[in-house]
């Protein structure tokens, strides 16, 4: 987790990604103020200990739900760009950032809970606190190129297919530059 000395006016508050859930985070062990987004739900398998667990959570008040504007979702999309892992987000990913910036905004100092290293990744370009639950988080921020193994060409990080259009070959990524994550 980046860590960063709240000021006296910051409100503290956690913003739920499903894997934070999924690896066991319990809304009611905390005295933050909880926020997701409404794509989370979709993501939960009904019928779980952490669904269970998470729709109690919503029903009692405890997890607000929110949906970001869609100028803080583009914003998300510009950081996620910028470092190179805007192909790699999902839908709800680029929400649960766009949620933190949002609340960052309006005087919260957001903590995302997520286990997701391209969550990790961008929240540290966007100077936006976080915390792993059963993984040890990211070390370094990463930034990434995506490039062709079999012919060499590099390609922009929002460069929409996942092959070659020279050769076919599935694209990788490597990390062009590395930033120290953790700090302020």
């Amino acid at each position: 987790m980046r860590t960063r000395v709240p000021n006296e006016a910051d409100k503290r508050a956690i913003v739920i990604d499903t894997s934070a859930l999924i690896a066991g985070f319990d809304p009611f062990s905390t005295k933050e103020e909880l926020f997701t987004v409404p794509d989370v739900r979709g993501e939960m398998i009904e019928d779980t200990m952490s669904w269970l667990r998470f729709k109690t959570a919503i029903d009692s008040g405890r997890v607000k739900v929110r949906k970001p504007r869609r100028a803080n979702i583009e914003k998300a999309k510009v950081f996620a760009l910028d470092v190179g892992d805007c192909f790699l987000l999902s839908q709800t990913d680029i929400h649960v950032l766009a949620l933190a910036l949002e609340l960052k905004t309006n005087g919260y100092s957001p903590l995302i809970a997520t286990d997701d290293y391209s969550i990790q990744n961008v929240a540290s370009q966007m100077k936006i606190d976080f915390v792993a639950l059963s993984s040890f988080g990211i070390r370094r921020r990463l930034q990434w190129m995506r490039y062709c193994p079999g012919c060499r060409r590099e390609y922009p990080t929002d460069y929409k297919s996942l092959t070659c259009h020279i050769c076919g070959t599935r694209l990788k990524r490597k990390p062009l530059k590395r930033d120290d994550a953790r700090r302020g």
